[in-house]
């Protein structure tokens, strides 16, 4: 079975199955696909109707969503893996990334494995923006200070701003890096940004909404994100100056006021990350999207 490399003409395919059922996760989107080009050589075929995306990098190769299709049959996900043992030279690497809650009783009833990994917060879009009462009263004092301390304009993202995001994520990334010597988060770092070149080298084709910041007529903070569904909204990047009190506060509340359409806002998963954890739980998601790894 011949494996087919992904490219931006597949956008609408690859639509066209992930929007067959409604989901959480942020990973179930076109853009937060692509973007990984630059570290995996990414493959799909489809096997019984339904999409099968496959990830490979020099550790072996993986299914990154569970077949895409609807009901997902059996004999798919058994194709799948032997698909998978094929590229592996060792076939516990062979797996399947990013299954849905929903999935977890089918898969194990076909003798499955799951295990857990970072779930996704997902935070009510009327609270973020109203910041009300005590439980949001630091994020209030912080995006009032902002506003107070600050000259500044916000703007929808643009081309012409493509080098300055990329300047700014690396003097983020070199503040974060001060803060911690973890070799792990350190490669995180250097992924993600590898991901935002490759979202800025194809912003329009990806239909990704950007918003930036910028004080005195330097960008210091920009914001890219993405619809999920109709009801919820994935915020995929926000980076800012840390030096600026504030002002990370003030582009997350400004990006989720423009959100009207939708309820939810997706902040994406920790990454396993405790700190990473406390931030997020910070702004006090309604609900947790659990997600699971499948093995054998």
């Amino acid at each position: 079975m011949k494996l087919k490399s992904l490219s931006l003409r597949h956008k609408n395919l690859f639509d066209k199955f992930l929007n067959i059922l409604s989901h959480e996760l942020a990973v179930y989107a076109f853009a937060n696909i692509y973007i990984w080009k630059g570290l995996f050589d990414i493959s799909w075929v489809i096997i019984e109707d339904s999409l099968c995306v496959f990830f490979k990098d020099k550790t072996g190769a993986f299914l990154y969503l569970p077949p895409l299709g609807g009901e997902i049959k059996p004999t798919v996900v058994e194709t799948a893996f032997k698909i998978m043992d094929n590229l592996n030279k060792n076939r516990d690497i062979s797996r399947i990334e990013n299954v849905e809650e929903k999935d977890i009783s089918f898969y194990k009833r076909l003798g499955y494995e799951c295990v857990s990994k970072p779930f996704d917060y997902i935070c009510l879009r009327e609270e973020l923006v109203e910041l009300k009462g005590e439980r949001f009263k630091s994020k209030r004092a912080c995006y009032n200070y902002f506003l107070k301390h600050y000259q500044y304009t916000y703007e929808p993202f643009s081309l012409k701003d493509k080098g300055a995001c990329l300047c700014l994520y690396r003097l983020w990334m070199s503040q974060r890096e001060t803060k911690s010597q973890d070799p792990v988060y350190r490669g995180m770092l250097k992924d993600s940004l590898n991901a935002l070149k490759i979202l800025l080298d194809y912003y329009r084709q990806l239909d990704i909404t950007g918003r930036v910041i910028k004080i005195n007529q330097k960008l210091k903070a920009f914001s890219f994100g993405f619809p999920l569904n109709k009801d919820i909204f994935c915020i995929q990047y926000e980076i800012t100056d840390l030096s600026i009190k504030g002002l990370a506060q003030f582009i997350f509340r400004e990006f989720c006021s423009e959100l009207n359409p939708y309820s939810y806002i997706n902040i994406m998963d920790d990454s396993g990350l405790a700190n990473l954890s406390r931030v997020k739980l910070s702004y006090h998601p309604a609900r947790m999207a659990p997600s699971y790894i499948v093995r054998r």
